[in-house]
């Protein structure tokens, strides 16, 4: 990466009157391999580098973009962007003002144990055709499916205050899945986690630890063993649920009405608003005293950990609810200055084309001290449900109901019959105020989500949600019929 056209952007910026600006050049790596139903379905390997030149003028925003690295373009993009911020200034509205942040001047690295771009390719399409023909050993499976995903993405940060940061983020997961059908009903069972799989800021010994081989022949035998099983019955009862099912919860319920630009109303596309308003803060009971909820950028392997957002904040560990009450947002410079707080460093932008936005990081449910088996011991009616299959929730981030893979009844404290169809439903404070006991460090697990929508245009970002199974008493389950 030649800096020196990174400075040009900047230095013209400044020259043109811009009262701040930033530039970020961002190269990306992406290899995707799908195999489906014993054939390769997909093998790609895309790259991409371009650079984005956003300023500050007369309290609005430009911002103008490029995929052509050279000295010149950069000043002719720094002028479209700072055209953009002029003609946006004169429409009126409220200023951006930018909370203070020291300019931080450093770098950062994923660490990686095996480079999965290293990994040759005959190697990762071995590993998905085992996992394949395995998963038709279990039974009559209709379809098989298995992915794996490598990304390298390497980011280059300077601004008008003095910041300049270097960071190379790398990443691998994936998954395997298996859908079994009869009658004109489909089950289908994933490993370790459905949508894509699970994914981690780590090399391909990250693939490697998830030993997807091992559990292949048993996902296709439980996706057939769905077709028999029990429907879900309707009824009010205590429900626990898995570390994977819990990440998608916090995700929906939390992590996204938990963003301040969200809660202040600044943007509303495709995830919604959010229900809490920043009075909230120190006063809202968001759940009972055994919900404790951070946001941590820093946690090793999280999908969403990194050295610096994407204004050159550091990563942080943000506390948003303690002993149930909530105590913060995730912020960007300019949101926390609308409250009077500093950023925590969680503006985040999908590659160099895009306008960063406040995003979650790893989103947690801090461990409680069960044992999964005491919880369920401990139960005496109740559901135990895994691994996410459906999910629908308001646009404040209120009313939701989930449906998962599959789930166990509980009775006279043990698991009993597996059950198909199973949903839940609920009001999200109520529902975290229902929760009386999370389990210990032992079963808790930091889950990737690589697919997290946002924005407009539509931006996608790659989060982390760390869980271990939790209790929740008198919870709605199954589906009602009048």
């Amino acid at each position: 990466m030649d800096e020196g056209i990174l400075r040009i952007a900047l230095d013209t910026a400044r020259a043109l009157g811009a009262e701040y600006a930033d530039v970020r050049a961002v190269a990306r790596r992406r290899e995707r391999i799908t195999v489906r139903n014993g054939k390769v379905h997909r093998a790609s390997d895309s790259r991409t580098v371009g650079f984005g030149v956003r300023v500050l003028y007369d309290g609005a925003w430009g911002f103008a973009s490029s995929s052509r690295m050279d000295r010149e373009v950069a000043p002719k993009i720094a002028e479209e962007a700072v055209r953009i911020a002029r003609a946006s200034a004169r429409q009126g509205g409220k200023r951006a003002t930018l909370a203070p942040c020291r300019p931080h001047r450093g770098k950062y690295r994923t660490k990686v144990k095996r480079d999965p771009f290293e990994v040759p390719l005959e190697e990762k399409i071995t590993l998905l055709m085992d996992c394949d023909r395995l998963m038709r050993a279990g039974g009559p499976v209709r379809v098989t499916q298995g992915r794996l995903e490598c990304f390298r993405e390497q980011k280059w940060f300077l601004s008008s205050e003095g910041a300049c940061i270097q960071q190379e983020i790398v990443e691998c997961g994936g998954g395997i899945e298996a859908a079994a059908s009869a009658g004109g009903e489909i089950q289908r069972r994933s490993y370790p986690n459905a949508h894509r799989g699970h994914h981690a800021t780590a090399g391909y010994e990250f693939v490697e630890e998830m030993d997807l081989r091992e559990h292949a022949e048993r996902v296709g035998r439980e996706a057939v063993q769905l077709l028999e099983a029990d429907p879900c019955p309707s009824l009010t009862t205590d429900l626990i649920l898995d570390g994977r099912q819990l990440a998608m919860q916090l995700h929906e319920s939390c992590g996204h009405p938990m963003e301040l630009d969200r809660v202040l109303g600044q943007e509303v596309s495709l995830a919604g608003t959010s229900f809490l308003t920043p009075d909230d803060l120190g006063q809202f009971r968001f759940g009972s005293q055994e919900v404790n909820i951070t946001a941590d950028a820093t946690l090793e392997r999280g999908l969403g950990t990194y050295g610096y957002d994407d204004e050159g904040v550091p990563a942080q560990r943000v506390p948003l609810v303690s002993e149930g009450i909530l105590v913060g947002f995730m912020s960007s410079r300019e949101t926390a200055a609308r409250i009077g707080d500093e950023s925590n460093g969680c503006m985040r932008a999908d590659g160099h084309n895009r306008l960063p936005l406040v995003r979650m990081t790893n989103v947690n449910l801090e461990p409680g001290d069960w044992s999964l088996e005491e919880l369920i011991r401990d139960t005496r009616e109740g559901v135990f449900m895994e691994i996410n299959r459906s999910w629908s929730i308001d646009d404040r981030r209120l009313n939701f109901q989930f449906g998962v893979e599959c789930a166990w009844m509980i009775e006279e404290g043990s698991l009993t019959r597996m059950i198909k169809g199973a949903t839940y439903t609920g009001i999200t404070p109520q529902f975290w105020r229902s929760c009386d006991a999370v389990c210990s460090e032992d079963y808790w697990e930091l889950w990737g989500t690589p697919n997290c929508g946002k924005g407009e245009p539509g931006q996608t970002a790659h989060v982390g949600h760390g869980a271990a199974p939790a209790r929740f008493r008198r919870v709605k389950v199954g589906v009602r019929r009048l």
